[in-house]
């Protein structure tokens, strides 16, 4: 399968994230989207490097290991995210983030 196909759908999962953050309000799927756009920049990565190995100018474990890098840093950033959605639903009871304007006074 040619390198074009994996690049055409990492290019439209991260618009489609990229329109997801910039037109939703609800910080969940906004999270959601954020995931999405680190899904696609891992997919690019893995199929660039099998177009490099193939190529014969790198290991095939230099970009896999960089995507496991991404993925564990992605956890990590849900976990916080989810914890900072948790306390903004517990003072304000929605998970809406205009609402997170109120919460500086």
């Amino acid at each position: 399968m040619p390198v074009q196909y994996y690049i055409f759908l990492s290019i439209a999962l991260f618009c489609i994230g990229i329109m997801g953050v910039l037109m939703r309000r609800n910080a969940i799927i906004i999270f959601m989207c954020i995931e999405l756009m680190l899904n696609a920049v891992n997919l690019l990565l893995v199929a660039f490097s099998k177009m490099w190995v193939d190529a014969g100018r790198v290991d095939a474990a230099s970009a896999q290991l960089f995507v496991f890098f991404v993925m564990v840093v992605a956890a990590a950033e849900v976990s916080v995210g989810l914890a900072i959605i948790v306390m903004m639903y517990r003072n304000t009871h929605s998970v809406d983030i205009n609402i997170l304007s109120r919460l500086k006074n």
